[in-house]
């Protein structure tokens, strides 16, 4: 029976690695992208802020920090981590 659940596990641990990597690579290439863009909405965000109105200045703020590779993108690295910690479980329970 476990020598069954090791082989159906087999494949899943092959797509789970392949996906990860996958996501992993997108992260990558869209972290500098995401740079840019909470700099140019935080910068556009501070201009606001002080010139037309309190309120939407932090709201751009708000938005800025979301896309920086401090919001959004880190909630993304954080379940791929999850990801990637159950790929390890089933490696180790096809090993053992």
């Amino acid at each position: 029976m476990r020598l069954l659940l090791k082989v159906l596990a087999a494949p899943i641990v092959v797509l789970l690695t392949v996906f990860v990597w996958l996501c992993a690579l997108l992260i990558n290439l869209s972290a500098f992208v995401f740079g840019l863009a909470g700099m140019v909405v935080g910068f556009l965000g501070l201009a606001v802020l002080v010139t037309y109105s309190v309120q939407n200045g932090i709201i751009l703020l708000v938005i800025a920090f979301l896309v920086s590779p401090f919001g959004l993108p880190m909630l993304a690295v954080r379940l791929l981590g999850f990801l990637q910690d159950a790929n390890y479980t089933l490696r180790d329970f096809i090993k053992a």
